[in-house]
């Protein structure tokens, strides 16, 4: 939007897309109407001799998305998470996208970490290795403290990386404006929206004190989970481009070969995987959501450890509370509960008929349920179940499409540690605690309780509002106002007096 390189950055998009014969196939699996073909074919053809032509060896899309650079390479890990806006084969495949480029040099990184802290890089560190890792953003060192000989693992941002990504998110919202305008009907995608969406999480990654502190919350968290660790954070080596956390030791969770040489039990590994996520996902409300085998570890004392997190997902608790609903409901096969908490909760329009919708909910549900347990996917049910709601008028809740995206990465692990895992038999435990600590006679008590709490915060001027609302009650009642309507803060006033006075009734009582 903002200069005349943008136009050359669109061409040059457009070609690599063609050259790589990723056009075709992006614009197919967002369904992308006949406007939108016809004008990036004409910005792709004439020109895809300029586009770069990318590894043969890779997948179309992925092909063009890494050879275009370090922003399409993560705009690529980001739309993984949307099967909603690039369907659920594009989806499936961006999330193998390699995220894996040459490594800036060590030199480079030293002085990154001298203009961050103001010293030398060797008064800090007694150690620092060459590069580990190399991603679109960052990459790793492996480094040891000088005051501690502690190891650790000393993240860098890329040199120029910010000034890139602005740049070529520009670009991004250009392509954005020239969908809308070309092809209105391509707005269902929204995709203004998911330019935007990218742009937060970026510039979330690229302050890494954001992702410390992501990693920071997640091990408080995670904390008394047996079995599972995160690496601790260095606060006072951390800044805007560089993050230090503990170094982690371990092996890779796509590392078969080597995880059976050491005698774990990799059926209880599954096993494991699966319940630490759905407790993250359940209990906390905050997940990873970039759960592939990379970034996991099996530690030497046995411990799943977790790494990267640039991509953590938030769900609040009546969200949660719904999703645990949803999930026991299909455990149980009580289709008609399922449709009416999607009624309950405002998913689905109330005009839709919630019959209808549980005998939709059924034919997602009993194929599934019949199958065996190597071929029962909690993933499939969810892409299934996103597919009935649609046709129901549910709108696109990026909370939820994120939790469904990190469902199949984790069952996808699961399955590779344990091909014969039982998905809802993992599941059905911890789901039934959930709803037992969450959804009843106490959490109704819990409920109250916090609703006394907030109300006890207003408790002096209870009294004030009361009166300033029966007065203005009164003065209404005598013609001059044209409205009989009350403020918002009236009857608030009234209602929270009445809400205290109950409650401190039912306290006694």
């Amino acid at each position: 939007m903002r200069g005349p390189h943008n136009f050359w950055r669109l061409i040059r998009t457009g070609a690599t897309f063609e050259r790589t014969g990723a056009m075709r196939v992006a614009l197919e699996a967002m369904d992308a109407p006949r406007p939108l073909r016809v004008a990036a074919r004409v910005l792709g053809w004439p020109f895809q001799w300029l586009g770069l032509k990318g590894d043969p060896d890779m997948p179309p899309v992925t092909r063009a998305l890494t050879a275009l650079g370090p922003a399409y390479i993560k705009f690529g890990q980001i739309l993984s998470t949307r099967p909603d806006v690039v369907g659920k084969d594009l989806a499936l495949q961006l999330q193998v996208l390699q995220d894996k480029l040459p490594p800036f040099s060590v030199a480079e990184a030293k002085r990154s970490i001298q203009r961050e802290f103001e010293q030398p890089v060797d008064t800090l560190f007694s150690e620092f290795s060459e590069p580990v890792a190399a991603a679109s953003i960052a990459q790793v060192h492996s480094a040891r403290i000088a005051s501690t000989e502690e190891r650790v693992a000393v993240k860098v941002l890329r040199p120029g990386i910010e000034k890139a990504f602005r740049k070529d998110i520009d670009a991004f919202y250009l392509i954005a404006r020239l969908v809308e305008l070309l092809a209105p009907s391509a707005r269902r995608l929204r995709p203004m929206d998911v330019i935007a969406h990218f742009e937060g999480v970026v510039n979330g990654e690229l302050d890494l004190r954001m992702e410390a502190s992501a990693a920071g919350e997640f091990a408080a968290n995670t904390s008394e989970d047996t079995g599972f660790s995160v690496p601790p954070v260095h606060w006072e080596l951390c800044g805007r481009r560089v993050m230090t956390l503990g170094w982690a030791d371990g092996i890779p969770l796509n590392e078969l070969g080597a995880i059976r040489d050491t005698g774990c039990d990799m059926d209880a590994l599954g096993r494991r995987v699966l319940e630490l996520f759905l407790n993250h996902a359940l209990r906390d409300g905050y997940f990873h959501a970039d759960m592939h085998q990379g970034n996991l570890k099996l530690g030497p004392s046995g411990d799943i450890v977790a790494l990267d997190f640039g991509i953590m997902g938030r769900i609040d608790e009546y969200t949660r509370r719904v999703y645990a609903e949803i999930l026991m409901g299909f455990i149980r096969k009580d289709y008609r509960r399922v449709a009416e908490v999607h009624f309950e909760a405002g998913y689905v329009p109330a005009d839709q008929d919630v019959d209808a919708f549980a005998q939709a909910l059924r034919s997602v549900g009993e194929p599934i349920f019949g199958m065996d347990a190597s071929r029962i996917s909690m993933a499939r049910l969810l892409a299934y179940l996103f597919e009935v709601t649609e046709r129901f008028g549910m709108e696109t809740r990026t909370e939820l499409i994120l939790l469904q995206r990190t469902m199949v990465v984790v069952e996808g692990v699961a399955r590779s540690l344990n091909p014969h895992i039982n998905i809802w038999e993992v599941a059905q435990p911890i789901v039934s605690q959930y709803i037992a600590a969450n959804i009843g006679p106490k959490a109704l008590l819990r409920d109250l309780t916090a609703t006394v709490r907030v109300l006890g915060k207003f408790g002096p001027k209870l009294p004030q509002l009361a009166e300033a609302a029966l007065v203005r009650q009164a003065a209404l009642d005598n013609p001059p106002p044209q409205s009989s309507t009350w403020s918002k803060w009236q009857w608030f006033a009234l209602g929270a007096t009445s809400a205290l006075a109950v409650s401190i009734g039912l306290h006694l009582l």
